[in-house]
């Protein structure tokens, strides 16, 4: 299976939601590299990146169901770098 690495990028408006958003994440967790958070406290959001390393699909439907999430807003970026599994 052909795998490709991305970057999601992430921004928390709604605090409410970081609990769906976490729930998410964790469902996709085996495709999950890293992530990290940062809380902008002046403008009251968070900004989160998370690096993968999964199918094609798999990334687009993560970030589709991320991106469904209210209050929440999402850009992803594909590598040209494309693996086998």
């Amino acid at each position: 299976m052909e795998t490709r690495v991305a970057v999601i990028s992430i921004i928390v408006e709604s605090p409410d939601t970081v609990e769906k958003l976490n729930a998410v994440l964790h469902e996709y967790g085996e495709y999950i590299i890293g992530r990290m958070g940062l809380p902008y406290r002046k403008r009251d959001i968070s900004i989160i990146s998370v690096a993968l390393d999964a199918p094609q699909n798999t990334i687009a439907a993560l970030s589709g169901k991320i991106g469904n999430l209210p209050g929440i807003s999402v850009k992803t970026a594909y590598s040209g770098v494309i693996g086998n599994e």
